[in-house]
């Protein structure tokens, strides 16, 4: 299992439905983590789960949203926090 992984989408991803895409895509593939709203207008996703798997909920995300994204950063999460599953948060 790779270890989590923390992307953060900009662009117009706030108000159309980014963040329970991401949520029905990661459950369908397995991930655990979470996504949520950040107050500068961004979208941030935690997610843990097979590489490959994390590809296609990344793949997913790019098919359903063409042009709402203008960029992504990709960073790896400091362990710590464990996931049972994947949350929308508020």
């Amino acid at each position: 299992m790779a270890p989590a992984r923390r992307y953060q989408f900009f662009g117009r991803v706030q108000g159309v439905g980014f963040r329970y895409a991401a949520a029905g895509l990661a459950k369908a593939y397995g991930i655990r983590g979470y996504v949520r709203n950040c107050r500068d207008g961004s979208v941030e996703l935690v997610a843990e789960g097979a590489q490959g798997d994390v590809e296609k909920l990344l793949d997913g995300l790019g098919q359903h949203f063409p042009g709402y994204i203008e960029r992504r950063t990709d960073d790896e999460c400091i362990p710590g926090e464990t996931f049972g599953g994947f949350e929308v948060r508020h």
